[in-house]
This record gives structure tokens, sequence and C-alpha cells, in this order.
């Protein structure tokens, strides 16, 4: 897509240090990491969300997203790493791309980048369970999650 960085990436025309450049996707450093080995991974088409990743393409996209997080885990001697995707909201390129970011005990990064709530009660989370549950057949999924109990 004409002014897409992310598109000009996978095209050649706007450079990038490259850690994987496959069929399902490129790989390539954040100009401006979490921390340094912080990789994005982007998938060849221009598209804007997870929803408008063909289902097709999921095997393979999260494929190569899951080499990269063991990847970056290993070139960078981390921990583990933290793999994110802002879906529409925070994106900085409209452009649909996964983080994958190296930690390391201690690194200074707490949990998630926002801060966190609670459900007032039982029933308001049951609420919003049932209300997710009822939109996932229209989301195109079968059935509702597997019964697993509360998690506390």
């Amino acid at each position: 897509m004409s002014g897409c960085v992310f598109c000009g990436i996978v095209a050649g025309g706007v450079p990038a240090f490259r850690v994987a450049d496959e069929p399902d996707g490129v790989a390539f450093l954040d100009t401006r990491p979490v921390f340094k080995g912080h990789v994005l991974v982007v998938p060849r088409t221009h598209l804007v969300a997870l929803a408008d990743l063909p289902a097709e393409a999921l095997a393979g996209y999260f494929g190569l997203v899951r080499r990269l997080a063991v990847a970056v885990e290993t070139g960078t001697e981390a921990g583990g790493t933290f793999v994110a995707m802002n879906n529409k909201v925070s994106q900085s390129v409209p452009h649909l791309h996964t983080h994958v970011v190296p930690r390391t005990k201690g690194d200074g990064l707490r949990g998630f980048f926002w801060p966190r709530t609670r459900y007032a009660d039982d029933a308001e989370a049951e609420t919003y369970a049932a209300r997710i549950t009822a939109a996932a057949p229209r989301a195109g999924f079968g059935g509702g999650p597997p019964e697993c109990g509360r998690s506390g």
C-alpha cells in the first residue's frame, strides 16, 4: 500500500534491519525498541487488523512469530519474551504487526503497559464472559470457550 512504511520495508524500498524474510512475513528491528532486540513481525500483504488476516494465513504468520520469539530470546540471551499486538487502537503504523520484545528478570517492565483493573464481582465478570461468548459465532468462531471454571 502506498505510503505504508511497513509495506515499504516488505518491498525493500525502506531500509530496515531485517531478521527474517519469509513467504509468511517479514521481521525487522523496531526503530524505537522497548529493549534492544525488539522485533516487529509483519505479514507481506497490507492488512490493518488481526481480523483481516485470512484464516489460511494464521498458521504461517503465527508460526513465524513463534520462531522469532525463540530467536529473540536466544539471540539476545534474554530470559524470555513479551509478544504483543495492538489491534487498530494504538497502532503507530496501521499495518498488522506483532511485537516480540526480549525480557530479562529485573528489566523494569512491569506487566502490561497500562493500568490493570478488577471486576466488581463474579456477576460482572460473568456478564462480560457471556457477551464475548455470544459474539464469538458472529466473529467467525465455533461455539464458546471450553468450560474451565473461574480463574479466581
